[in-house]
């Protein structure tokens, strides 16, 4: 359902609450390197989620991206996904087809009616800190915990 940049934007948001609630600051550098993205890609993504004001970019020197406590609580996959691919993310066809609709339904259209409907609930109530809190607590798992558990 989520474009790659969405997928990228979501994990990049993880990644950046992670480091800012341990008041930490990422690079670009760093945030690519945690989530298998392209610097130039990732950068694109980046851009959009700062002028989304989901997180925050510091010029200078101890520069880097941020993502406030407040933000963390309240952001939701469903606020990410809408700064990055807009409305196409809930409107567009399970098999890529360009004119299925109500009218002129792909062949799976109805039964991805109902796993939609649920899957646009659980976007819409889950939240970065409820991410965060699932990687934090080990339940869930990103490329960057195991980065870090294999240097040690």
């Amino acid at each position: 359902m989520f474009t790659k940049a969405c997928e990228y934007g979501i994990r990049a948001c993880i990644f950046v609450a992670i480091n800012s609630k341990e008041k930490k600051r990422v690079s670009l550098k760093d945030i690519a390197a945690a989530i298998d993205s392209p610097e130039y890609f990732t950068a694109k993504i980046l851009q959009k989620l700062a002028k989304g004001k989901i997180i925050y970019s510091v010029q200078g020197a101890q520069g880097g991206f941020e993502m406030e406590e407040e933000k963390i609580k309240t952001v939701s996959i469903e606020d990410i996904v809408l700064v990055i691919d807009e409305e196409v993310a809930f409107t567009m066809c399970v098999l890529g087809l360009k004119k299925c609709s109500e009218e002129n339904p792909c062949p799976v259209h109805h039964k991805y009616k109902l796993i939609k409907a649920d899957l646009k609930q659980m976007i819409k109530t889950t939240t970065i800190f409820d991410m965060v809190e699932q990687v934090n607590d080990g339940h869930s798992f990103l490329k960057i915990f195991e980065l870090e558990h294999n240097r040690n």
